[in-house]
């Protein structure tokens, strides 16, 4: 985290990210209330935040199965002789099925999120992918977490856990 990021996330600021990551619908008017502000003052702030990259966008939640994409799945790949991860990531992103794409450390190099229609649609865009490397595919059948909150305490969870690592370590030499 940058010094102008830090300097920028608050405990108001961080009030405000985790108001919107629950409903990026709320009015400047309903954030203001809930964080002690005004409209124009909630505006300016988020206004920074955007700026700063902190918040990247807002985006619409919608149910796959129900658009008529009732099955995802997880590809992991591994980039044929001669292909270059970056590029294999930048073919599978061209996929209007993949939904998203992760370049990885360790045996898998790219994973992707793949919707599709059904079971041989998915075998299509598994050809497809298959051209650029190796595919291993999971299908999921739920997804008990979505979209958790990202929380201040998040970090501080971090701190505590980095000092009692710490701790451990310095028991372990005495």
């Amino acid at each position: 985290m940058t010094l102008d990021t830090k300097k920028l996330l608050d405990e108001t600021n961080w009030q405000l990210l985790e108001a919107l990551q629950r409903n990026a619908r709320l009015s400047y008017s309903e954030l203001g209330q809930q964080v002690g502000l005004t409209a124009p003052a909630v505006a300016e702030r988020i206004r920074k935040m955007e700026e700063q990259g902190i918040i990247r966008g807002y985006h619409a939640e919608v149910d796959l199965a129900l658009l008529g994409l009732p099955i995802v799945a997880l590809v992991r790949l591994v980039p044929a002789a001669g292909l270059h991860c970056r590029s294999l990531a930048s073919a599978a992103s061209e996929l209007p099925e993949v939904l998203e794409c992760y370049r990885m450390a360790g045996n898998d190099q790219v994973l992707v999120k793949v919707a599709a229609t059904s079971i041989a649609h998915l075998d299509s865009v598994l050809d497809q992918l298959a051209v650029h490397g190796q595919p291993s595919t999971s299908i999921t059948f739920s997804q008990p977490t979505m979209h958790p909150v990202v929380t201040h305490e998040l970090l501080g969870q971090e701190r505590k856990n980095m000092s009692t690592s710490s701790s451990r370590a310095l028991l372990m030499d005495e």
